[in-house]
């Protein structure tokens, strides 16, 4: 039966073709159709993931692959329609292979695009910034005049993993290994410096203490010297003051003396010891007239004293009681 009825979904844009010319066309549209002179294009509208991997090149000679996938939908479908075939069967498969080819030109344009951005860039760049890859190629991608002849719009771009030969990947792993391992070090060494600057901040904590000590110490010492100090001297301002005072004791005993002398000064002693009653005296009375005779010595010749005249002399009256007793 040469009658067909076809019924598509919103997200596939039908055109029904006749005679050369479009019968009907839209969105989601469904009716019979005389199949031996009728052709029908199913255009799909609804968006479409397209993974893709490539290797390429970076600026410093390094061989990188990427892995991600495109998205992307139908914008102009009468425009892709006249550029590739997406006529379908009555059993509703296309009737070419055009439609995946142009998930295949779409990677290829997203090949170039991606190597004019890897180039620019060092592998190191290129494995740690995916975004800014992804942000430049997903622009270069919505401006390619290619991109735009398809009848395509581009709606996103992302990298879902950069990776380098396994060779640079040990040795960048390597590289990393041994700057983490510097990092400890330089841990480990900041740790220990700490600890001796922290250390030599006590040791110098101790001898400011030390030092403050010593000099309370000093003060006390000084403030005792200083105290020795005033009391030698208030010693020696009393012992000044008292030696002036026992001089002017003395000046003043010495003047009231020779103010009491000074009467007598130039009377004879004799006269003085009699008037003293010293006449009373046997012992005073012998003495003087023995100093009479030592006066006079030159006018005795010979004079001639006996052992017990002398002791009776001494002796005197008391000697005398003794010897009666």
């Amino acid at each position: 039966m040469s009658i067909r009825y076809m019924k598509a979904p919103p997200t596939k844009y039908v055109m029904q073709f006749k005679d050369g010319r479009v019968k009907r066309e839209g969105p989601g549209l469904s009716f019979f159709y005389w199949a031996p002179t009728t052709t029908v294009v199913a255009v799909p509208l609804s968006s479409s993931d397209v993974p893709f991997v490539f290797n390429e090149i970076t600026q410093d000679f390094q061989a990188v692959t990427l892995q991600g996938q495109l998205t992307y939908r139908v914008a102009d479908p009468k425009l892709l329609a006249g550029l590739l075939d997406y006529s379908v069967k009555p059993s509703g498969e296309y009737a070419s292979e055009d439609p995946s080819k142009l998930e295949e030109r779409l990677v290829q344009i997203v090949q170039v695009r991606a190597r004019t951005v890897v180039q620019s860039m060092p592998l190191r760049e290129v494995l740690v910034q995916a975004a800014t890859i992804e942000g430049k190629v997903l622009a270069a991608l919505r401006e390619t005049e290619a991109v735009r002849m398809l009848g395509v719009e581009v709606q996103g771009f992302a990298l879902l993993s950069t990776r380098p030969t396994p060779e640079m990947a040990r040795a960048l792993e390597a590289e990393a290994r041994e700057a983490l391992q510097r990092r400890a070090d330089e841990a480990i060494y900041a740790r220990r410096n700490a600890a001796v600057e922290q250390e030599r901040r006590i040791k110098e904590s101790e001898i400011a203490t030390e030092l403050s000590v010593e000099a309370g110490k000093r003060q006390i010492r000084e403030a005792q010297i200083a105290a020795d100090i005033a009391v030698e001297e208030q010693r020696a301002a009393f012992m000044e003051r008292w030696s002036e005072n026992e001089r002017k004791a003395a000046e003043a005993k010495a003047y009231a003396l020779e103010k009491t002398l000074a009467p007598v000064r130039d009377v004879d002693w004799k006269v003085l010891m009699a008037a003293a009653g010293g006449g009373n005296d046997p012992k005073l009375n012998i003495a003087l007239a023995f100093r009479e005779m030592a006066e006079n010595a030159g006018k005795i010749g010979e004079l001639n004293v006996s052992p017990d005249l002398l002791r009776s002399l001494l002796s005197g009256p008391s000697g005398n009681q003794a010897r009666h007793g």
